[in-house]
């Protein structure tokens, strides 16, 4: 746990800085953040793209660090008189409660991303695609050591560049953890809203954010990149609802929360069109014709999503594996088409539940009820929710058009896009894991809104409580006895490591390399590693040069 908010306590420094920085060049300096966590998340993206940029070029360890502290030093210089300012106003406005509560938070917090359990995925090719970063930046032709390995999510980079492998102890993992942290930050706000007695859909995003947080709460010491990309478009929403809810007028926020949707979609695909939410600043710029501005952002969206493209031609010879359409590259090193659409349907069919690759084709009619079936009774319930979604949205978007009612455009839009995300997520690989999110959100924030809209009459701060304290005691109760029950003082100091497993050693190229003795599992400090023994399919003399296809080795 000491380990864990020392390492945090340098995340706060640095995503800080170079989000306040980031917020000042891409605004010019025009535009507040009114919440710090803002600026955190910000930095967290712009962190991101940093170490992917940095592991195209070198292993992400000691000097990535070292070169993050010096930006990190550099822009404290140059905007030193505004985040003094920005200190003095935060000492002000955060009261004594509001900062112990803080410090709480950041406590258990820091408590649960040090120990509780590992995802099997992490054993299986999490664990190992952040050591190769560490150990080699980006390796051509990864993937044809194991598939998995060319799953390429900016997640892992973030994982690497705070591992701190390179002081010669374990490599922490402790990210998600991190960003879950600043998510419950996020969550805590309305506390401090002077008037909480109305309460807007923001908070019923809210709701639905403490409720995963709750849930992911023993398995974030995991560096799966599911809950990076829930917990950040978590943060979208709330932020965008907010931004509607005060009548923001400036386009800049929005196209920020839009650049952020491009880290969300090198995270992991899944939360791809969450993009669609850049419509509104589009048209609010093509509106006002500022055209540079849009060229501007334009730009920075380019160089956000850019490393995490030329890391996946490097490390699959496709654009975005294991995606064929887009085929466009004959590199030595590229996986074959064959078992990159094998892959992309292994993918779906277990999403879907099935473990038969064969079963890829069915219908939906075919394979839905089944998948329905397994889920658990909440799950089965938000379902049939979002279900009903679809059609009040409908409605709510006919009465909109009939009645001009102009001013429900904004909540429809996000509304709207959180529907195509769960309808995509649905009908192609519906792991609750891969979009939970939509599937949570999207009934919540639509029939929230039919609650708010059809309410005012009503005092909505005592139906608002009552709702949120019935839905919540079960939830906080069986998470406090969990909790209790499976506290442990062994992870006080030192976060809990990866989980290793047995493996059987062989030689390549003067290389040994490991397979695991059962099972397809093996964890962090046997490496480099894969499920199964691998053939001779280096491309030259070493580990950097990376390795051939099957076909060209």
């Amino acid at each position: 746990m000491l380990s864990v908010i020392g390492i945090w306590l340098y995340m706060l420094f640095t995503c800080y800085v170079t989000g306040f920085a980031c917020v000042r060049v891409v605004s010019g300096s025009s535009y507040h953040c009114k919440k710090e966590t803002s600026y955190l998340f910000a930095g967290t993206g712009v962190v991101t793209v940093y170490a992917q940029f940095f592991s195209i070029f070198w292993k992400v360890g000691l000097w990535a660090n070292l070169l993050l502290l010096l930006i990190c030093s550099v822009c404290v210089f140059l905007y030193k008189k505004e985040l003094k300012e920005n200190f003095h106003t935060c000492r002000l406005t955060i009261t004594p409660i509001r900062a112990v509560a803080i410090v709480l938070l950041f406590l258990f917090f820091a408590y649960g991303a040090s120990t509780g359990l590992i995802h099997y995925d992490t054993g299986l090719y999490h664990a190992q695609s952040i050591r190769w970063i560490e150990e080699y930046g980006v390796v051509p032709g990864l993937g044809n050591l194991h598939s998995r390995l060319a799953y390429n999510s900016s997640a892992f980079c973030l994982s690497a560049l705070y591992s701190m492998a390179f002081l010669g102890g374990q490599s922490f993992h402790c990210c998600a953890g991190f960003l879950a942290f600043l998510l419950a930050l996020v969550c805590m706000e309305p506390f401090g809203r002077k008037r909480m007695s109305k309460p807007a859909l923001s908070d019923f995003a809210r709701i639905v954010s403490v409720y995963y947080l709750l849930m992911i709460f023993d398995e974030m010491i995991s560096p799966a990149s599911d809950y990076f990309m829930v917990l950040m478009v978590f943060f979208i929403i709330i932020r965008w609802l907010e931004l509607i809810e005060e009548k923001e007028t400036s386009c800049y926020p929005f196209a920020a929360l839009c650049i952020f949707c491009l880290v969300v979609l090198t995270v992991k695909l899944s939360g791809a069109l969450i993009l669609l939410l850049a419509l509104k600043p589009t048209a609010m710029l093509i509106k006002e014709r500022q055209f540079k501005e849009m060229a501007k952002y334009i730009g920075v969206g380019v160089m956000t999503i850019l490393p995490f493209l030329i890391r996946n031609v490097i490390l699959s010879g496709w654009l975005v594996y294991p995606l064929t359409f887009i085929d466009i590259f004959s590199f030595d090193f590229k996986i074959p088409k064959g078992m990159a659409d094998y892959d992309a349907r292994e993918i779906q069919v277990w999403g879907r539940g099935i473990k038969d690759v064969g079963r890829y084709g069915e219908k939906v009619a075919a394979w839905l009820p089944q998948w329905a079936e397994g889920l658990d009774g909440s799950n089965k319930v938000f379902l049939l929710m979002a279900l009903g979604s679809l059609a009040l949205l409908l409605v709510f978007g006919v009465y909109a058009v009939i009645r001009r009612k102009k001013e429900m455009a904004a909540i429809l839009h996000v509304q709207g896009t959180l529907a195509v995300c769960f309808l995509f997520w649905l009908l192609s690989a519906p792991l609750i894991r891969y979009g939970c999110v939509f599937l949570w959100l999207l009934p919540v924030l639509v029939w929230g809104y039919g609650y708010l809209k059809i309410s005012s009459h009503l005092d909505r701060y005592k139906i608002y409580l009552i709702l949120l304290t019935l839905s919540g005691i079960y939830k906080f109760a069986a998470f406090g006895m969990e909790t209790g029950k499976g506290f442990t003082t062994s992870n006080l100091l030192l976060q809990k490591d990866y989980e290793n497993f047995e493996t059987i050693p062989y030689q390549l190229h003067g290389y040994t390399f490991y397979y695991p003795a059962e099972g397809d599992r093996t964890g962090y400090l046997d490496f480099p590693a894969a499920p199964v023994k691998a053939e001779d399919i280096f491309r030259g003399s070493t580990l950097k040069e990376g390795f051939r296809d099957v076909i060209h080795s």
